[in-house]
């Protein structure tokens, strides 16, 4: 596995174009969030994608969801209302994983048997430079052990993934606390996990 070590504010390019290539390739690779480290790939390689439920011990039926640069770009991903638009747009970059009406252009293994999505803009800068030199969505879901407890110290995940992923990026150790999850896709909001990010808009 390369490993790479990034300033969280002003994160190297070079590096960030490592990453690119290796996603490029069909590539699995491991990035920071504002919340926990992520392991992830292009949404579109279906290939890169069942590495990461073997990654995860899950079956394909678990969800994934998946990083987007901006508003604008989650426009093209999912179907999002006027009230969705505007609570997003108040929270995002930050905490929160949004579930909506997933759109023609998100590949049918993402979609929950409802046809929703979930959408994450972290409002840290190396996955939000990541994904908008890729030019794509990438896969966003937390770096655990086998028993199922977050890792979020780099040299314990470099240590426990090393074999498994092809590129890390790291960026010190976060907070742990995984993203809110809030379901936009009916009319009234539902708070699926309260998480990182406040929820009480939603309640």
């Amino acid at each position: 596995m390369e490993y790479y070590e990034l300033h969280p504010e002003t994160p190297q390019l070079r590096y960030i174009n490592k990453a690119v290539e290796v996603l490029r390739q069909g590539g699995v690779i491991i990035y920071p969030t504002d919340t926990v480290y992520g392991i992830g790939c292009d949404i579109y390689n279906k290939e890169a994608l069942e590495r990461i439920f073997e990654i995860k011990n899950e079956v394909d039926s678990k969800l994934l969801s998946f990083i987007c640069p901006n508003l604008k770009n989650i426009a093209k991903y999912a179907k999002v209302s006027d009230y969705a638009y505007r609570n997003m747009k108040h929270l995002l970059p930050g905490p929160y994983t949004f579930i909506l009406p997933a759109s023609k252009l998100t590949p049918k293994i993402l979609y929950s048997k409802r046809k929703t999505v979930g959408i994450r803009i972290p409002n840290h800068q190396v996955c939000l430079k990541l994904v908008e030199e890729f030019g794509s969505p990438i896969i966003s879901t937390s770096t655990t052990s086998r028993r199922g407890e977050i890792l979020i110290d780099p040299i314990d995940i470099k240590n426990v993934f090393s074999s498994q992923v092809d590129l890390m990026l790291a960026s010190g150790s976060l907070n742990g606390r995984p993203s809110s999850v809030i379901d936009l896709s009916e009319e009234e909001p539902e708070v699926i996990r309260e998480g990182a990010g406040d929820v009480s808009l939603f309640v």
